[in-house]
């Protein structure tokens, strides 16, 4: 972005910080109860409109966008998603398709052989012990072919409504840590981190506005930091200042 002045990213995060208020704890978390409260007002008033970036309009439709954007982005996924959703109406139809056709629609979005198996046989499922509905509960989304906790996630938060965990993918992950909100790697223990520090009524949004910062303004390389809103909360980890 024109004037502003990007810090550089060091190879060897550190996980030592006090600074601004800011108490890293080694255990696992990593940011104060008070912090998390400004930092929840200061993403909220930064992006007051963040939402999910896939075009959605059914749980069927996000499930399947949200396979589809596996290292892919969500422009992409949502250039291709038009047609198949007018081509495609339920469960049933994905699992009937044939598997040449599905693959050329979505070619573009990449790994389109393992998409295309992955979304039929969950939409199979759907078919066969669902009724054609998207369950709407973590233990039988994740029980579906090729849905883990974060698909899970991204489908109970968005099209349900429902706070059951954190949407974490790279940019939550690569945020959270550079943050302080966490020194784990895993998607699975960072989430776990998130889950302690931010209210569960928030975990929907808190993951979008993570992701919307990650997008727009703390990039993988060359994060904004002196014109970033987070700024004054964030320990920088990993960044030479």
């Amino acid at each position: 972005m024109a004037g502003s002045s990007p810090c550089s990213v060091s190879g060897t995060p550190t996980f030592s910080c006090v600074s601004h208020g800011f108490v890293a704890n080694f255990s696992g978390m990593a940011i104060k109860a008070p912090s998390i409260s400004k930092l929840v007002t200061a993403l909220r008033k930064t992006y007051p409109d963040a939402h999910c970036e896939l075009n959605f309009t059914t749980p069927l439709e996000l499930l399947i966008a949200t396979i589809l954007s596996a290292q892919c982005t969500d422009k992409r996924v949502n250039m291709v998603t038009p047609a198949l959703f007018a081509r495609f109406k339920t469960a049933a139809d994905y699992a009937a398709a044939p598997p040449a056709e599905l693959e050329r629609m979505i070619q573009s979005t990449g790994f389109f052989r393992n998409k295309a198996r992955a979304i039929q046989a969950a939409c199979r499922e759907i078919a066969d012990k669902h009724g054609g509905r998207v369950p709407d509960t973590m233990e039988a989304l994740t029980a579906l072919h090729g849905v883990g906790r974060k698909t899970a996630n991204v489908i109970l938060g968005n099209a349900y409504n429902k706070s059951e965990g954190v949407v974490v993918d790279t940019h939550v992950i690569r945020l959270s840590q550079r943050i302080g909100l966490t020194r784990q790697k895993t998607p699975e223990k960072i989430e776990a981190d998130l889950m302690k520090l931010v209210p569960r009524e928030q975990w929907t949004m808190f993951s979008h506005w993570l992701i919307w910062h990650g997008r727009r303004r703390c990039y993988a390389r060359g994060p904004e930091c002196e014109p970033c809103e987070l700024a004054r909360l964030c320990a920088k980890i990993g960044v030479e200042k």
